[in-house]
């Protein structure tokens, strides 16, 4: 139960810095929101052009997020580290991409190179993959088979009575079938 609290609360923090990153800078003091999700996949690259929100890296991570709701509601770690690859994903490719359009990556002070809304994606995608190892995610109820029927029954009446587990003890021979082998001798 604690390490669903505290799972869901950092699946719930990466998600959100997941989601606040495109509408930070990204490179160059260019937001993460002017890239085009389709320019991460064609030959050209990424462009100065702007595009929409929902065209824009924005949609990526807000269906990452969506995802990791309904992992929290299920308590699925599959879909919460499902959603922290789509994330890290995303914010790796575009660096590539980015990457090869300017030559080179640089981190600088100044606002010119990596911004701070990349940070943020990398870290909301780690936030949630820690999430999905931290969550200890749905138990499987017990349900017991059926109880076993047969002639070496307890009852002897191959009723299906209470059977004794076989193979996690040996208490020696079985007296109900040899009496004279008991574990006290007659």
């Amino acid at each position: 139960m604690v390490r669903n609290v505290i799972g869901g609360i950092l699946a719930l923090a990466g998600a959100a810095a997941a989601v606040l990153g495109p509408f930070l800078s990204w490179y160059d003091g260019r937001d993460g929101r002017d890239y085009r999700v389709a320019e991460l996949f064609e030959a050209r690259g990424v462009t100065s052009a702007g595009t929409g929100v929902w065209e824009s890296l924005v949609a990526p991570f807000a269906f990452a997020a969506l995802i990791t709701l309904i992992g929290l509601a299920f308590r699925s770690r599959a879909l919460v580290a499902f959603a922290g690859l789509v994330t890290i994903g995303f914010t790796v490719l575009w660096m590539v991409r980015q990457g090869q359009a300017a030559g080179s990556l640089v981190v600088d002070g100044s606002g010119s190179g990596l911004g701070q809304g990349v940070a943020y994606s990398l870290g909301g995608g780690i936030a949630l993959l820690l999430a999905a190892v931290v969550m200890s995610g749905r138990r499987r109820r017990y349900e017991p088979g059926p109880y076993p029927q047969g002639p070496d029954d307890a009852y002897g009446d191959g009723g299906g009575g209470y059977q004794e587990p076989h193979g996690w003890y040996d208490d020696g021979p079985d007296t109900r079938t040899d009496p004279g082998q008991g574990p006290y001798p007659r």
